[in-house]
Parts: C-alpha cells; structure tokens; sequence
C-alpha cells in the first residue's frame, strides 16, 4: 500500500519523506499549498487540527507530527530497509536520546534561523540581527556537543546511522544552503564528516528530487 504524505517541499514533511526513503516504502506526495491557506480547510482541519503538515495516511489510520510519523514507521517495518533504531535496547534508548536532543536542543536555533532568514520576508516577519545573533550562538554550543559526540562514533547513536542523525537532514540542509551558515558545519572537523556522510545518502537525494517537482 503507498503511504499518503501531505505536505509541502518544506523541512518537516522532508523528515517523513526521507525516512519512507529508507525504509523502502512506497510514497505519494499530497501537496498542500500553505500559502493558499490550503491547511486551514475544514477537509484538512479534519485530519490536523492544528494546522501543520505533514499528515500520513496509511490506509485507514492517520497520523501527524513528523517525530512520531518517523518512529512509527521505524517500527512498523523495523526489518524492512534500513534499520535505524538499532539492534538493542540500548542502542534505541540512544537513537531516543538524540532524537529529543534534535527537537528540543537543535531544532530552536536553527528553526528560528530560518524563519528570520530564508521564510521572514514572505510571512511578513521582520528580520532581527538581534535574533539571529542570539540563536547563532545557541546554535554552536550544541554544535560543540555535537563535536565532542561524533568525535567518540560515527553517527549520534552510535556506529550506525539512525533517527537520531535522519532527523536533523531538513534543516540542517537549509543551514548550509539559503541561510549561509555553512561555516558553523565546516569549522567542526567531526560535525562537517558526519553532516557530509548523512547529506550524501541515496535516500536524501531522492527525496530533493521528487520534492523539486513541487516547488
């Protein structure tokens, strides 16, 4: 069965795409136009009622929010593509570990980058140098745990590619690109080879492809 995917070419809908990369499982993007304001329709309010993308549907079960679309589907087909929560316990509590570590440490800064740099101008968000200063430096101390980490494996979670490290693709991508924070990626010799590895992946250059075709 091909999951459902609506969203948008934007980071959190990515973060689904490219684990049903991995995993080996057919997609089909449902576009939603959040600049029409196609996310605040009574039909799309009936599945999110918050109004964000992506939504997965899969078959008759529906789910939102991209951090536990990705470890549902982790799960559901752990056997399936890539494994990336580990092969014990131990590894999956540190695969959970980093995982909140993206979404609680790293994702702040970075989102709030991006809203200033590449998206404030078309959602009418003035630019603050004061913000973006603030967030910056947020941003490098945990790129200096991160440094310390990856100096020790390969990967977050250990000496395998996982969620943890998947999850940080979308915006670590925008972070390089149109916000021009490369630096903050290549100045940390062990952050800049593991962010070179997990941007490289077969999976990730598919999802930039079929993700064009709806810019």
């Amino acid at each position: 069965m091909v999951v459902k995917v609506y969203g948008a070419p934007f980071p959190h809908p990515k973060r689904v795409l490219v684990c049903l990369a991995e995993k080996e499982i057919e997609f089909e993007m449902i576009f939603v136009d959040l600049f029409k304001q196609e996310h605040h329709t009574p039909k799309f309010l009936k599945l999110q009622p918050f109004r964000y993308v992506p939504i997965i549907q899969d078959g008759d079960y529906t789910l939102y929010e991209s951090r536990a679309i990705i470890r549902y589907y982790a799960k559901k087909y752990r056997s399936q593509g890539t494994d990336l929560l580990g092969k014990t316990m131990e590894e999956e509590g540190l695969v959970n570990q980093w995982l909140e570590v993206e979404a609680t440490r790293f994702h702040p800064p970075v989102f709030h980058l991006v809203t200033q740099i590449m998206f404030g101008p078309e959602f009418g968000i003035e630019r603050s140098e004061k913000v973006v200063k603030e967030n910056e430096e947020a941003l490098g101390k945990v790129l200096d745990v991160y440094e310390d980490r990856l100096s020790k494996s390969k990967y977050l979670a250990g000496d395998f590619f996982s969620l943890a490290d998947l999850a940080h693709l979308p915006f670590g991508e925008n972070l390089v690109g149109p916000c021009g924070k490369e630096y903050m990626i290549k100045e940390r010799k062990h952050v800049s080879a593991w962010w070179d590895d997990i941007s490289s992946r077969p999976s990730w250059k598919k999802v930039n492809e079929a993700c064009k075709t709806l810019e």
